[in-house]
């Protein structure tokens, strides 16, 4: 179609308005905040992912570490008290070993301390672990304190004590001292003999040996330790 321009003046031509430059550069900020936060915020969630990961792993490896240990911890109670079982088996196999070989030398020393002393014998000798109680008669008090004498200087007992010592009244005839002394049996080379005094056994169910008595003694003067 032809188009004909009868007032013979040229056609303005359009203008376009232009935009703002400050406008312009706010929205180039805003996008370059935006590109940054997200940037940001995209960094940061990574790492606390990782960090996460990684406490999550910790817990894990502590879980099984505790695990260990508890069981560890079993082990070790169980091995305390078998240890404690065996170490009583143990002592007393050691109390009956040593009551079994020291018997022999018991008797053996009694009978050469008894030998050496005139005038004396043994009724019984109560003993009790290494604590020996000897009740005797004796016809007069030097044969006593000779005996003890003779106890201390055998080499088996040790802390010999005198628990009394009074004339039998029921031997009139007679001149007789009955007597009970204490000590420890302590043969040679071996060490560790409990400090406690023993004190005189009556128990029917004690150890018990018995000396032969001689003939009975002369007449003698008569006195009290």
């Amino acid at each position: 179609m032809i188009r004909i321009n009868l007032l013979g003046r040229a056609r303005p031509k359009a203008v376009r308005q232009a935009v703002p430059l400050e406008a312009t550069l706010q929205v180039v900020f805003l996008l370059v905040v935006l590109v940054f936060s997200f940037g940001f915020l995209t960094i940061h969630y990574w790492q606390m992912d990782k960090e996460d990961k990684q406490v999550l792993a910790h817990i894990q490896k502590q879980r099984g570490e505790k695990a260990r240990l508890e069981q560890l911890k079993q082990q070790v109670d169980n091995f305390e008290k078998q240890k404690a079982v065996l170490q009583q088996r143990i002592s007393v196999i050691e109390e009956l070993q040593r009551n079994r070989t020291g018997g022999q030398q018991l008797l053996d020393a009694i009978a050469n301390t008894v030998g050496r002393t005139d005038t004396l014998w043994l009724n019984s000798v109560d003993r009790k672990g290494d604590s020996l109680s000897f009740n005797g008669s004796a016809g007069s008090i030097d044969a006593v304190a000779n005996y003890i004498t003779q106890l201390k200087r055998s080499g088996y007992f040790q802390q010999v004590e005198i628990r009394e010592s009074h004339q039998d009244p029921s031997n009139k005839a007679v001149q007789i001292f009955v007597f009970s002394i204490t000590a420890q049996f302590a043969p040679p080379g071996v060490t560790g003999v409990s400090t406690t005094t023993a004190t005189p056994n009556t128990n029917n169910n004690s150890n018990s040996t018995t000396v032969g008595a001689p003939p009975a003694p002369p007449k003698r003067s008569t006195g009290n330790l």
